[in-house]
């Protein structure tokens, strides 16, 4: 009996040796991941002021608190830190550089097809969050107004088309 109860004794101490290992290695991980993923300032600012247009109504060609579209977000949002970006959703998505979805980070442009049975891209928002395929997005929707978005919600992840990089 005493032979087995120091057994599993050993057992219990070298499993949890090994748990504990686990999980600095994991914490150390988690850490470096969020370091590296660090939001340049000027970046920062550019989401911090399209989020200000939060619960702006949507209208057509729309750049301001009174009402805002998809390509008006991204065309003030930018200008006011002193950058320069087309104004159409149609300009937007020939211009920067493509982006792997799986590399996507925050102030990056996300382009989508809305209409049924097309790829034509008539959509944008920035990306506001990247972290492990979790991705959020800022922009102007037409039945919500300025709002954020997951592109793990069904609607816009079978909408998606590309992403782009501008800064």
């Amino acid at each position: 009996m005493k032979k087995i109860l120091r057994v599993l004794i050993i057992l219990l101490a070298l499993s949890s040796c090994k748990s504990a290992r686990n999980r600095s290695q994991i914490s150390t991980k988690k850490t470096e991941t969020k370091t590296t993923r660090a939001i340049p300032r000027k970046t920062a600012a550019i989401i911090d002021y399209a989020k200000t247009f939060r619960g702006t109504k949507y209208k057509y060609g729309g750049d301001s608190k009174k009402g805002m579209d998809c390509s008006g977000l991204i065309y003030t949002s930018f200008k006011a830190h002193d950058i320069s970006m087309p104004r159409t959703t149609k300009d937007l998505v020939i211009t920067g550089d493509w982006v792997d979805l799986k590399k996507v980070v925050p102030g990056d442009l996300v382009f989508f097809a809305t209409k049924k049975n097309s790829r034509k891209v008539n959509h944008v928002g920035i990306v506001t969050k990247s972290y492990n395929g979790d991705v959020s997005f800022i922009h102007a929707s037409s039945s919500k107004g300025v709002i954020i978005s997951k592109l793990s919600e069904k609607y816009w992840y079978f909408a998606f088309v590309q992403a782009r990089r501008y800064l």
